[in-house]
């Protein structure tokens, strides 16, 4: 596969051409579910391909076959150059590249059991036995379940030397219980909603998630939301579990964060940032206890954002982005990192696939665990929300509203009634200032959210975000279904 990706690469190569790469990728997924028990869908796909990068004169080309003849490597070869060229121009500020030394490297993310290697009639008997026990809950109205799978290889090389070997391997698992009951429809997820979770695993991911213990109690909390109090609208503390805190943390740090997006480059389609470049280094974030890292290192732990090495051959690398309450780091690629006089990027470029081109895109960026015990966190009256059921934010991810799955009254410390259809909303700083306790290491969960969309043509990708359960004062909540 090498071979094939130095021909294209010295393909790539014409007077004028400052630097090329070439990514060939070779992946496999499979996905699998159930509703109401029947299978819902059952599909797998293979892809192999490349693409190929080049610049010149300041200006890049883009473009991929999946022709690996050495007639069609050539022809998207020489069109990336081509690209290049007539791009240069109406270039009205020449891309530079921060330095990155060359890397000879192989790397295999951990994978104990090989979801492929089972059979498919193994994972869906898995997956209608969840489905069962989901609709042992008489009152269930539609249960879901679901099983995604994928395995990715890609092979680099570029202009400078790099040769990167890198394997990864994703395992998504989920189950859903929806209630419909007069004009009402209330559902319950686990272990997340949304597809539930996924990280850098195999099947070992399923033994751990139990989902079979957890599906009796998802039906029954299900069903008793439609007999549990409305939300009450107030301003008071609200705690957030850590699957809900993650996406608090993608929406409103992970984004804000990407320097393509503060720099204009996403404006058309998924907005700016209000982290505009004045704020590095000066922004107080948050409270003094909030320190939040970008890391896509293999120590940070098996997130959808773990790798060893970017698609533009860049180590990957644990980078502070909040730091005691105040902002300190962007995402950078080789391209931006140059334009605001960093030496070097974060190594945060990744492609959809190999007909994509990288993009600036969240690795694990994650809120580091603080040193509360669970019961310090919830010493305090007010209310506790679990499990994201919708979300909004506007296009420079500064206002926002949430909405959870399930809420609980918290009285000294103990839950004391339920709470259907919980909201909350706030403005990011604010509410990231008004953080008072952040539980600690032992109840510190890396989440997968594997549907984060961003580019034209849209490239959905798996981002990762760790966290700890959550406490916050004066938040807004309850307003979101108030008439």
């Amino acid at each position: 596969m090498y071979d094939i990706a130095k021909h294209a690469l010295d393909a790539a190569i014409a007077p004028g051409v400052q630097y090329a790469d070439v990514r060939l990728v070779h992946s496999r997924e499979r996905a699998l579910s159930t509703k109401n028990g029947k299978p819902g869908h059952v599909a797998a796909g293979e892809s192999l391909g490349l693409g190929v990068r080049v610049l010149w004169n300041g200006a890049w080309g883009f473009a991929s076959t999946s022709d690996l003849s050495k007639a069609g490597i050539e022809t998207a070869a020489r069109l990336a150059a081509a690209i290049a060229q007539a791009s240069a121009t109406t270039c009205r500020h020449p891309v530079g590249l921060a330095g990155e030394p060359a890397h000879r490297a192989s790397w295999v993310s951990p994978c104990r059991v090989d979801p492929f290697a089972m059979p498919v009639e193994t994972q869906l008997g898995f997956l209608m036995k969840l489905d069962g026990l989901l609709r042992a809950e008489p009152k269930v109205t539609l249960a879901e379940t679901s099983l995604h799978f994928g395995w990715s290889r890609q092979w680099f090389v570029n202009t400078e030397g790099s040769k990167i070997d890198q394997t990864r391997t994703m395992t998504g698992a989920g189950m859903v219980a929806h209630c419909f009951d007069g004009d009402e429809i209330q559902k319950r997820s686990y272990p997340n909603s949304f597809g539930g979770q996924y990280q850098l695993k195999g099947w070992e991911l399923i033994e751990e998630l139990e989902l079979e213990r957890h599906a009796p109690r998802i039906a029954s909390e299900c069903v008793a939301l439609h007999a549990a109090e409305q939300c009450p609208e107030m301003t008071g503390t609200l705690i957030l579990d850590s699957s809900q805190l993650g996406l608090q943390i993608h929406e409103s740090i992970g984004h804000p964060i990407e320097l393509d997006r503060v720099l204009g480059s996403e404006a058309n389609y998924a907005g700016m940032s209000f982290l505009t470049l004045d704020k590095l280094g000066t922004l107080v974030y948050g409270s003094e206890i909030v320190n939040a890292v970008c890391d896509a290192t293999a120590e940070h732990g098996p997130g959808l954002g773990t790798f060893a090495f970017d698609d533009e051959g860049v180590a990957a690398q644990r980078v502070p982005i909040i730091r005691d309450g105040r902002f300190v780091g962007y995402m950078t690629s080789r391209e931006t990192a140059s334009t605001i006089g960093e030496g070097r990027s974060n190594g945060t470029m990744r492609a959809a696939g190999w007909n994509r081109v990288p993009l600036i895109r969240m690795t694990n960026v994650s809120l580091e665990p603080g040193t509360h015990s669970l019961e310090e966190v919830f010493d305090a009256d007010g209310i506790y929300m679990e499990t994201n059921r919708s979300w909004s934010i506007d296009d420079k991810r500064y206002q926002f509203q949430f909405g959870c799955e399930i809420g609980w009254e918290i009285k000294d410390g103990q839950r004391v009634r339920m709470l259907k259809n919980p909201t909350y909303s706030g403005i990011t700083t604010e509410f990231w200032n008004s953080c008072a306790a952040i539980a600690n290491r032992e109840h510190w969960t890396l989440w997968g959210v594997p549907n984060c969309g961003k580019g034209q043509p849209e490239q959905v990708m798996g981002t990762g975000h760790g966290a700890s359960p959550a406490r916050f004062s004066g938040i807004k909540m309850g307003g979101g279904y108030q008439c």
